[in-house]
């Protein structure tokens, strides 16, 4: 049965897709997103399905909406469905939704300006060494609402709401202004990314597919969904996912072992084989000489670690969220470094065009383009960055170390998108945050208690961070540029209200759930003494009680990593034969890299095969079977935290990255 063709639904399809019933959609799917994500890893303890850049929970729901509800819709009535662009527009706001309530932001906000307090103890000394140093207007001041958090509340007394009035009311405009200069990154990017270098955007893949019509054909059901071969990729990690959820049911059922390790150098270095059918999916989509050095070099800083421990060659400095050993890390982050350094310099015609139009109002340059004006995104860009800067400097980081340290953070926030708009990583991290290369390369004993203090409490939003509001709205934008022919700024509107639902959302959520259940009996990496909560005050603690001055071998690593980095960059300019591309040495030093290489090397094989015996034409046809992958796998862990839900079962996680 096929949709009509009126000049109605023609024009329709060309729209913004900024409808009322894609915006209801759009938050309705927030929402969910943003309580059932906490509620999914924090109370069942299963699979988490807002956790990497692979927006697992959007793109379960969207395959919910697209496959079950549109198709309903269009069975009533042709005009019923939704268009594309309305679809896009729900994805996209579904996207940004994920970057928010676990890895992003809201499971490490509260948990951690708490658990300064819970976890104090005598022996850790945070009482002395760091209580006197923390506004009182950063954290609750009320000692029985913190540990009614963490324990739960008696019977009848619910949330301590005017405990976390003050808290919030400091953080949230924070939160609001690092994502909105987030937004305005991307999109005086957007242009030099998507039109300009043409970024193949791996992970905005799916909902293009699950979206697409037969060229005059338009029809109920989409044509995505009639391939067989995408079914046949979608049973393999749904029937794999279901032997291992039954197995947590029915121990006699037998599972399926997806992970294991490979030491090597005497136990020195750890290779890790680990079959993750997303990213097989996601990488088929990364040009060859990515995938392959994402594998090679990934290979290479395994060796590397092995050598540097059977030789002797060690760091004592104390990283965290670091990947790998320190001197690894901080290669890592002179790569980055020179990543988005030689990234802004080949953008520099664009961006002279953008700051152009910014402050001169050249009619020349054509931004109607864009979600925001290049007026708006310039001056919302250096206002957020001033009231961050300011927010840090009340907090107490030292005057002079505030450019640095936001220089520095959104260094890692370009760089990290970058990786993954091109390679398709879907679970990533910086090699390094920004806090720990502070104090590494200046040294704590110049920066006093305060500023050390203040440069934890950044852990919220600039550490262990395996999503964010960046990264989403790039993918989104690749997105709209296409299928969102008219009216983009309307879409800035979409992207504000899923941030603002599901901050809000997520807040709740997990508030509700920690003076239910008590933070202590949800999610241990959460909650517990030994995970998020006691990082920051670790970090601080560890730097007060062991005062040092730079790190000079990190400063060395550092410029040799970027060194090399610079290397392969040029050779990839200069020498059409070089077959490593430069991206796969930035990302070798993650240690989510070392998960995920296998994956990304099986891929890299595959295409290989397919590009040699049967040319583009297969590689078009076998696109459904990688898609299925990707699909039947977070389809799986989505439908199995829902009967999770109904069972009572807990710690039944299927699926990673």
């Amino acid at each position: 049965m096929s949709i009509t063709d009126t000049p109605i639904h023609r024009e329709t399809e060309r729209g913004s897709g900024i409808t009322v019933r894609s915006l209801i959609t759009g938050v309705v799917m927030a929402i969910c997103i943003s309580v059932g994500t906490p509620y999914g890893n924090m109370v069942l303890r299963g699979s988490y399905l807002a956790i990497d850049f692979s927006t697992a929970g959007a793109i379960f729901l969207f395959f919910i909406l697209v496959f079950f509800v549109h198709t309903a819709l269009g069975l009533i009535h042709p005009r019923l469905g939704f268009t594309r662009a309305e679809l896009i527009v729900v994805y996209i706001m579904a996207i940004v939704s994920c970057s928010i309530p676990t890895m992003g932001l809201t499971e490490y906000l509260l948990p951690i300006i708490s658990g300064s307090t819970y976890y104090a103890t005598p022996e850790n000394e945070w009482a002395t060494l760091i209580h006197p140093y923390i506004p009182t207007w950063l954290v609750p001041q009320d000692p029985s609402a913190v540990k009614f958090f963490y324990e739960g509340s008696p019977k009848g007394l619910g949330i301590a709401w005017s405990a976390w009035l003050v808290p919030m009311a400091a953080w949230i405009p924070m939160i609001f202004a690092i994502y909105f200069s987030m937004i305005c990154i991307i999109v005086m990017l957007r242009k030099q990314w998507v039109v300009r270098e043409r970024l193949a955007f791996p992970l905005a893949q799916a909902p293009l597919a699950m979206t697409a019509d037969e060229p005059g054909k338009p029809s109920i059901l989409k044509p995505f969904f009639k391939n067989s071969l995408m079914w046949a990729g979608f049973l393999i990690p749904f029937a794999v996912g279901s032997l291992r959820a039954l197995h947590n049911y029915y121990n006699f059922i037998p599972t399926v072992v997806l992970e294991t390790s490979l030491p090597i150098f005497r136990n020195t270095a750890v290779l890790r084989i680990a079959l993750s059918f997303p990213m097989v999916g996601f990488s088929y989509f990364v040009n060859l000489d990515i995938a392959f050095a994402i594998w090679f070099f990934n290979l290479i800083a395994r060796l590397q670690e092995g050598v540097f421990g059977i030789i002797g060659v060690t760091s004592s400095e104390k990283l965290y969220y670091a990947g790998g050993t320190p001197i690894v890390a901080h290669e890592g982050m002179g790569a980055m470094i020179v990543l988005v350094v030689f990234g802004l310099w080949s953008a520099r015609s664009h961006l002279k065009d953008v700051f152009r139009k910014a402050f001169r109002g050249d009619p020349e340059i054509d931004d109607s383009d864009e979600i925001l004006s290049y007026r708006v995104a310039v001056f919302g860009f250096l206002g957020s960055a001033f009231f961050i800067g300011w927010w840090l400097w009340m907090a107490g980081l030292a005057l002079w170390v505030v450019p640095l340290y936001v220089a520095v953070m959104y260094l890692v926030f370009i760089a990290v998108t970058r990786v993954v708009a091109e390679g398709g990583i879907a679970a990533a991290r910086a090699p390094l945050i920004a806090s720990d290369f502070v104090t590494s390369g200046l040294g704590n004993t110049v920066l006093g208690p305060e500023s050390l203090t203040a440069l934890g409490f950044t852990f919220v939003w600039a550490a262990d961070i395996r999503t964010f509001v960046m990264a989403s709205c790039a993918n989104g934008l690749k997105l709209a540029e296409d299928q969102l022919q008219r009216q983009k700024r309307s879409l800035f509107w979409a992207i504000a209200l899923s941030i603002v639902v599901s901050l809000g959302a997520s807040i709740w959520a997990v508030l509700y759930m920690s003076y239910t259940y008590g933070g202590i009996n949800l999610n241990s990496w959460f909650f517990g003494p030994t995970g998020g909560p006691a990082y920051p005050f670790n970090y601080i603690a560890g730097e007060m009680n062991n005062p040092h001055g730079p790190d000079w071998t990190g400063w060395i690593a550092t410029f040799a990593g970027g060194g090399v980095m610079a290397a392969l960059m040029l050779a990839r300019q200069q020498l059409l034969w070089w077959p490593l591309h430069p991206l796969g040495f930035a990302v070798s030093s993650i240690s989510l890299t070392n998960y995920i290489s296998f994956s990304v090397f099986l891929a890299w094989l595959f295409k290989t095969i397919i590009l040699k015996y049967g040319g583009p034409t297969l590689f078009h046809r076998a696109r459904p079977f990688f898609l299925g992958l990707i699909l039947g796998q977070f389809t799986v862990a989505g439908v199995w935290l829902i009967i999770d839900f109904f069972t009572g079962m807990t710690d039944n996680n299927i699926y990673w990255v």
